[in-house]
């Protein structure tokens, strides 16, 4: 097999990426926007020893579980890579993730749950942020297409709440008119790098971020005024990223105009959202992935719960008035700020956060003498250390309560644990991010070694 050749491929299986798997000459060749079940004649972009990608030229026979897609361009990017799916197959294939994994792990006799469907399939995003690039002489936003720097422009973006592509649109036109230079990666000039909206759901409040290379430049005061006038919109706000980087956001915020949080809802209890605050980008979903685990976690009036890596606090504050007591830690100082301000702004008087490592402060408190009774932990993709899953094992809970983003971290995290006496029996997948690869997933640890 030689790149560039025209070969005939019948797809026999999904990649976690979502990438059509088929076999040919010993190969396994990954195919983009391929479907189980297709024959498709497709073109050889990259061979390696073991393994080659390309893409499809024609299909000769199309899948019943395929999904004509308005926008090509969702699938190309990444951005909706699922979009051609339809949305019971995309379920399934979540689902699929976890008992593959599982399996791997001779974790066969775990129960694996149906995944729980989200209320909204697509425009259900309260965040985004996408990238300014300069396209044949223009300012334009859009998406990376996958595995590259090259912009795709796009002015509808599918998983997005639809208020927020308008204001997009309308926020790239004012950059335009006022002949904003984009940013120039390679060269590390011009100023307009990212744009960032987030629209409470609860609310319809927005709050507009541009991220640029410099805090000031001459046409920042008409651009702020023009952004402020746009509907809905009730804080602008400039984030400085001088670095030449591939990290969206840098360190500092600047309000140019208006107020500096929106208030968003999870279920009953109302939140303070920073420019940089960590939130559930799926505001519909959260409150029933939540419930979830709390359900999951069979919690008593007189329960202490440790809310492990808290951000500003959207998990304790709603399993609150369900215990006895909540304490929380977080590393960023902002983030506890606004989870004991949100403590304070819904009235929940039995919830305290505090700033330091969870490693640190859990065998702290337990030395103090706090009883702890479940903890809840929602980790980023990279999953728990090992520091994290000693200290929590020394802090001595009855139940420890997973939250995960990465079902492959999880199951290594979920290992760990058993070896130290905490044992699960079943794992809930939830869609918290329809058109897309990912899957949300809660699991329920019980300590077995009375």
């Amino acid at each position: 097999m030689q790149k560039n050749q025209i070969v005939d491929l019948e797809i026999t299986d999904l990649s976690y990426e979502a990438m059509g798997v088929a076999h040919l000459d010993g190969m396994t060749v990954f195919v983009n926007n391929a479907l189980p079940g297709e024959v498709v004649s497709a073109k050889l972009l990259k061979v390696k020893k073991n393994f080659a990608f390309a893409k499809i030229e024609k299909i000769k026979k199309e899948s019943p579980d395929r999904i004509n897609v308005k926008i090509r361009q969702w699938v190309q990017t990444g951005l909706a890579s699922l979009a051609h799916i339809k949305y019971d197959k995309q379920l399934e294939f979540k689902r699929n993730q976890v008992v593959n994994l599982l399996h791997k792990a001779d974790l066969d006799n775990v129960k694996v749950g149906q995944t729980m469907p989200s209320p909204e399939e697509t425009g259900y995003r309260n965040k985004a942020q996408v990238p300014v690039r300069e396209v044949n002489g223009k300012l334009d936003i859009g998406f990376f297409r996958k595995h590259s720097h090259d912009l795709v422009p796009l002015t509808s973006f599918f998983t997005t709440d639809p208020e927020i592509d308008r204001v997009l649109i309308k926020v790239r036109d004012i950059l335009r008119k006022n002949h904003v230079p984009a940013y120039d990666e390679i060269h590390n000039k011009g100023e307009a790098r990212y744009l960032e909206v987030r629209r409470s759901k609860a609310t319809g409040e927005i709050m507009v971020i541009l991220v640029c290379l410099h805090k000031d430049f001459p046409q920042l005061k008409e651009v702020t005024k023009e952004i402020s006038e746009i509907k809905g919109v009730t804080s602008v706000v400039l984030n400085h990223n001088p670095k030449k980087t591939n990290v969206i956001l840098g360190k500092k915020d600047y309000l140019l105009w208006g107020e500096p949080q929106i208030t968003d809802k999870i279920g009953n209890v109302s939140f303070k959202i920073s420019p940089q605050s960590f939130f559930q980008i799926n505001s519909l979903q959260t409150p029933r992935l939540y419930d979830l685990a709390i359900q999951k976690a069979d919690l008593k009036p007189d329960d202490v719960v440790i809310d492990a890596y808290s951000g500003i606090g959207t998990i304790g504050l709603s399993v609150a008035k369900h215990v006895k007591a909540v304490r929380g830690m977080e590393v960023i100082k902002p983030a506890v700020e606004d989870a004991n301000a949100n403590a304070k702004l819904n009235g929940i008087t039995n919830a305290e956060y505090v700033v330091g490592k969870a490693e640190e402060v859990m065998p702290r408190w337990a030395k103090e003498g706090l009883r702890t009774d479940v903890i809840f932990v929602d980790p980023p993709r990279k999953g728990l250390t090992l520091e994290f899953i000693d200290a929590a094992v020394e802090t001595n809970p009855k139940k420890i309560v997973y939250i995960s983003c990465n079902p492959a971290t999880m199951v290594r995290d979920l290992q760990l644990f058993k070896e130290q006496g905490y044992d699960f029996d079943e794992i809930d997948p939830v869609d918290m991010f329809p058109q897309t690869p990912h899957v949300e997933s809660v699991t329920v640890l019980e300590c077995t070694e009375k």
